[in-house]
């Protein structure tokens, strides 16, 4: 037996490797030529896997629940105990390419291609964060690309008891196609993926977490309450906010510094005339038991203090058409101004960068790392020149080699779990310590519900710490009754999520895009009595919660099971928890139900068959694989807890 026993066949056109990767896990490799194949790509699968019992059996690659079996030239993944097929590359078609498509050395085309046969029947799960609103995923065409409120991670979760890793950060798409799966990468030299069989949706998402690395837990004082607006503009600003919620005896873990409390962008440093003793700032926020969140932007003015030495270092991303790699942005004095991006996929950039942090922002508990898609127009991605290639051919590892960059300068200075909010990562990107969120989305109730499928397809993706800006970003009047409801239904929902922030650019603006801009209120108190009173009873449910969070950010760092995940995860045998879209569970033993529609006070609830259940406020048990239309007063939503667990939320 051995930890590396692999299947290898060539064709006329490439070689292909298949070797044990893991406990019940394959990584399958294929290349014009062997040298090819080890060439390792920056991203997931770059940790040495883990020992196995893989062994070589009559042709076949056996290890734990996987094997493995290779027919002129098609790969078929079957479960080891009884033969059934998990997954297999689709057959060569008459005048078709195979099921592996890979550049020739007279092809201008750089794209390669991957099929598999499609299953009827098959739910797929996870890719990231996509916004269209759906779970199962089986039918899209999802673009492999990071934008504002997208996030790609190209890991699947399949029904049928596997799951799929496109080891490729290249653009690209996969099409979940009625016959066809088929993943393209749109510049590349190699196919790499890797494959797991599990019998239940914890054990694949454990073996990605093993394969891909484990996150690490969270610091106590993240599963509190988070405060942020776009913006406090200055010290005095923000600290009232502060001493408000200390002076009314509300709970408060972290206070957000929003962007353009710099002179430039890329100077990475608070202006002196807004902010002019950040020290005694964190000092008195520290003395409240509240951490400071800073926002800090990946471009860097031409005009920064830190642009010159940058560029002669070679720290700034390059244009394939020349020179720099520029967007303007708003800029002090001028409506517009062009600004660069530092190169995170290069190490040094990395530790430049860091350095200038660990110099200007000491005491900072956590860096909000907005905008590391990275933000600028559609084309960003493709004209991108990085130290580690193109951006056709990398460009979706940028954000996680940025939100890297903190997370290895953090744990250099001895930080034992490392932190940091993000708009963008990749595969593998749970293991920098990464709260990620959902970018700017629509304050409507449209909106509010295509996040709880985006939240669970994230969970399904490895990724145990996501939330959105409670009440939606752009827009909302705190004096609008309408959107008064939205906000509460979206706190209520917040309050159970792995993390709970409130931000918001909320009506009225100050102005439009620029460095004069702010939002008008968006605090706990800024939306009436009624709207006051719902919202400090969730903030003391969240406090209560802390202790169960806690125990979760232990169990997604041992396990890798997401906090917040579908009700399949925990009960895979009731066939009705798969379709359900719009309730999740927290942890094994919380059952929530949003609402997120305008004017309901009440919803179906679908409590799942392996366990009986108690609704909080009422105390009656459930026999569990019920339907019940549950109360739901604007005071709270649905919450079922299990029988037997000892969580409480809302007084009985």
């Amino acid at each position: 037996m051995s930890a590396n026993a692999a299947l290898v066949f060539g064709t006329d056109t490439e070689t292909v490797r298949i070797e044990a990767w893991g406990a019940h896990s394959v990584r399958v490799r294929a290349a014009t030529g062997p040298a090819g194949l080890f060439t390792e790509l920056p991203g997931a699968l770059d940790r040495p896997p883990s020992p196995s019992v893989a062994r070589l059996d009559g042709g076949r690659l056996v290890n734990g629940r996987i094997t493995v079996a290779v027919e002129d030239g098609r790969i078929r993944f079957l479960h080891t105990a009884g033969g059934r097929e998990l997954l297999a590359e689709r057959g060569t078609r008459a005048f078709t390419p195979g099921p592996r498509v890979l550049p020739g050395p007279d092809d201008e085309s750089r794209a390669i291609e991957q099929h598999f046969t499609a299953y009827d029947g098959e739910r797929l799960h996870g890719l990231g964060q996509q916004p269209h609103g759906r779970l199962d995923q089986k039918g899209h065409v999802v673009d492999l690309v990071q934008r504002n409120t997208v996030v790609s991670i190209p890991f699947l979760h399949s029904s049928r008891g596997y799951g799929l890793l496109w080891n490729n950060p290249a653009l690209g798409r996969v099409e979940l196609g009625a016959d066809t799966t088929r993943w393209v990468a749109d510049a590349g030299d190699r196919i790499d993926y890797w494959v797991t069989a599990g019998d239940s949706p914890a054990e694949i998402l454990a073996a990605y977490a093993e394969a891909t690395g484990p996150a690490p837990e969270l610091p106590s004082w993240a599963t509190g309450f988070w405060q942020s607006k776009l913006r406090y503009r200055s010290q005095e600003e923000l600290l009232s906010v502060a001493r408000e919620h200390r002076a009314r005896g509300l709970p408060l873990s972290v206070i957000v510094c929003d962007f353009f409390h710099w002179p430039r962008m890329g100077d990475w440093r608070f202006d002196e005339a807004d902010w002019p003793d950040p020290a005694a700032m964190i000092a008195e926020l520290d003395g409240m038991g509240v951490k400071l969140a800073v926002s800090v932007w990946p471009t860097v003015d031409r005009e920064s203090e830190n642009f010159a030495a940058l560029e002669a270092a070679g720290h700034l991303v390059g244009d394939v058409r020349g020179g720099l790699l520029t967007h303007t942005w708003p800029a002090v004095g001028s409506d517009r101004s062009p600004c660069a991006l530092i190169d995170s996929t290069d190490p040094a950039a990395r530790e430049a960068m860091w350095a200038i942090m660990r110099r200007n922002y000491p005491g900072v508990a956590v860096f909000w790392l907005d905008a590391n898609e990275p933000v600028g127009p559609p084309w960003t991605g493709r004209r991108a020149r990085y130290a580690i290639g193109d951006g056709a051919a990398f460009g979706n590892v940028y954000g996680a080699l940025h939100h890297r960059a903190f997370t290895e300068g953090q744990r250099a200075d001895g930080v034992e779990r490392p932190l940091s909010l993000v708009r963008s990562t990749w595969a593998g990107g749970q293991r920098d310590g990464i709260a990620l969120w959902s970018g700017d989305v629509a304050p409507t109730f449209a909106s509010f519900a295509a996040q709880i499928t985006a939240g669970l397809n994230v969970a399904m993706s490895g990724i145990p710490w996501w939330h959105t800006d409670i009440g939606g970003f752009s827009g909302g009047d705190p004096g609008d009754p309408a959107y008064r409801e939205l906000l509460v239904r979206w706190f209520q929902y917040g309050t159970f999520s792995p993390v709970m922030r409130l931000h918001g650019d909320r009506r009225p603006h100050f102005t439009s895009f620029s460095t004069d801009m702010t939002g008008g209120p968006n605090e706990v108190w800024s939306y009436g009595e009624e709207a006051y009173a719902i919202l400090r009873e969730h903030l003391a449910v969240r406090e209560r919660l802390r202790p169960y969070l806690a125990t979760l950010s232990r169990e997604a760092h041992l396990t890798g099971a997401p906090p917040m995940r579908p009700l399949f995860f925990d009960f895979p045998g009731d066939e009705r928890a798969w379709d359900v879209a719009d309730q999740f569970m927290l942890g094994p033993d919380l059952l929530v139900a949003p609402v997120t529609t305008a004017g309901a006070r009440s919803r179906e609830v679908h409590l799942p068959a392996g366990a009986n259940w108690r609704g909080l406020g009422a105390g009656d048990v459930i026999e569990g694989g019920t339907t019940v239309e549950a109360a739901a007063p604007l005071e709270r939503i649905p919450v079922f807890v299990r029988e037997g667990a000892e969580v409480f939320t809302y007084a009985v």
